[in-house]
């Protein structure tokens, strides 16, 4: 723990949970309930966004999730990312969903069939435990294979480029927050424990930065560009519209493969079948083609350098530079980097009539006109020039985005298409809002950090810890009990304030 901290039972776990000693009354319960939210959705192996709608391992959520165990169950926080990095592929990616092979597929869509194309899953490079077996291509220091540029064989589950997955998963990415998962969870309890839990991370670490380095760098100017929207984590953000709309409505598509989402939720808060329509088109595009990177510019139909997942890269570098220092490895590499990757940002995504950074589309080479929280995230970059970290700020606290009582909505609201109920296209995220104010305390603007933290813990306190929240009421939407809210509330709570 990084604070003192009294030994209590957490409601619902008959695990023991340590609360800061910090916390009055209403806090510690606040703590003591989203700890037991993180017990209850944990598998044995890895922990699940929720119990309601996201069944298996979902990537960027492992990151976050790890913040908030480090607080309570560190073990499990190790756990969890060695889950997520055992099913690797040798290319370096790291797969936006890891499926667990107990669930079915009737329990969630689009599942392993989907990705797979029907076949069985492909085997080779990462073992099903995560250990690197002896190969051409496996550097001395441990780490993953490199990727070698062979074409893939067309056949699904063996490509990508090179040998195709270990385990069950999707072939598309997520946002690299694992890094610094990784480094949040280790300073919280510097031990020998956690220097080995690094030094079997740190190749794989490695090699995921270089994979998005390099097969993604698909505009040849160093950001690395998307092929989907879910790869964003954003998945239905006003930011890709204009992108989406190149892309054909296949209506057999939703024909042939049913939704769940909603029906599990409202149809009302969840991507219209529109979009949902082509987003299944990319996918089978991606994976038609073998989820080979080589050639996407002339033959995927979605290609788009995201302001929010390029700045994320840049804040894993500098993660994986402490990280470096912990292990042996040289920190500098890194280090430049994240200093390129931030002035390719300023270069290449930043809009001065706005004051933000908006979305690219590498195929048209125009920008994106929809302001979006993801054009907010390079605050978490400490490189960000002072021009940029103002203007950034000025924008936080105008009626687009501003904190007040609420914490920052995901799109401007200031726009017609506003809608504060549609998942990315108005309503409150919990990680998106951890992620500005950890950017704020970076750039000295600790007043405001402090309204963002104290917006979200009321948002906790008062509506319990969902996937998303009504920008206005604050009331929550989505899956309940969802884990990133609970462990970044965890984190947020382990703070003392003043």
């Amino acid at each position: 723990m990084s604070h003192a901290a009294k030994r209590v039972r957490a409601t619902g776990s008959s695990e023991p949970v340590d609360v800061p000693e910090h916390l009055g009354e209403a806090d510690a319960e606040t703590w003591r309930g989203a700890a037991a939210i993180l017990s209850a959705n944990w598998t044995g192996t890895h922990t699940v966004p929720s119990r309601t709608l996201y069944p298996h391992q979902w990537s960027w959520d492992a990151g976050f999730i790890s913040i908030g165990l480090a607080h309570v169950a560190p073990d499990r926080a190790w756990r969890d990312l060695r889950s997520l990095f055992a099913a690797q592929w040798p290319d370096g990616r790291v797969p936006h969903i890891v499926f667990d092979p107990g669930v079915t597929e009737r329990d969630y869509f689009p599942g392993p069939t989907f990705w797979t194309g029907g076949g069985p899953p492909g085997r080779g490079g990462v073992t099903h435990d995560g250990d690197l077996p002896a190969a051409s291509g496996v550097p001395a220091s441990g780490g993953l294979p490199i990727p070698n540029g062979r074409a893939a064989s067309g056949e699904i589950g063996t490509s990508g480029n090179g040998a195709g997955p270990a385990r069950l998963s999707s072939g598309i990415v997520q946002p690299p927050v694992h890094a610094v998962g990784a480094w949040e969870v280790y300073r919280r309890a510097p031990d020998e424990a956690a220097t080995a839990e690094l030094r079997w991370l740190y190749p794989r670490l490695v090699a995921q930065q270089e994979y998005l380095a390099t097969a993604r760098d698909v505009g040849g100017a160093g950001l690395a560009a998307i092929v989907h929207p879910w790869e964003s984590g954003l998945d239905n953000s006003p930011c890709w519209d204009e992108a989406l709309g190149a892309v054909p409505v296949a209506a057999e598509v939703l024909r042939r493969y049913a939704r769940r989402d909603n029906q599990v939720v409202s149809s009302d808060h969840r991507p219209t079948d529109d979009d949902y329509a082509r987003y299944l088109t990319i996918a089978l595009s991606y994976r038609d083609g073998g989820y080979r990177d080589a050639d996407l510019a002339v033959r995927h139909p979605f290609l788009v350098e995201c302001p929010g997942f390029n700045a994320l890269r840049g804040a894993a570098e500098l993660a994986l530079a402490r990280i470096a220092e912990v292990v042996g490895a040289d920190p500098a590499p890194h280090r430049d980097r994240a200093a390129a990757i931030t002035r390719q940002l300023v270069d290449r995504l930043f809009v001065p009539a706005t004051g933000m950074f908006h979305a690219l589309d590498v195929r048209t080479g125009r920008h994106s006109p929809a302001r979006c929280v993801n054009g907010l995230l390079p605050l978490v970059l400490p490189g960000l020039p002072a021009a940029q970290v103002a203007s950034l700020v000025a924008v936080l606290e105008s009626a687009r985005f501003g904190v007040d009582s609420m914490p920052v909505p995901s799109y401007d609201r200031s726009a017609v298409d506003f809608d504060p109920f549609r998942y990315w296209r108005g309503p409150v995220w919990f990680n998106i809002n951890w992620l500005l104010r950890s950017g704020l305390r970076t750039h000295g603007r600790d007043g405001l950090a402090d309204r963002l933290r104290s917006a979200l813990l009321d948002l906790a306190r008062n509506s319990g810890y969902y996937e998303y929240f009504h920008p206005d009421s604050g009331a929550g939407i989505g899956s309940p009990a969802f884990s990133w809210t609970a462990a970044l509330t965890l984190d947020l709570l382990a703070e003392p304030m003043g």
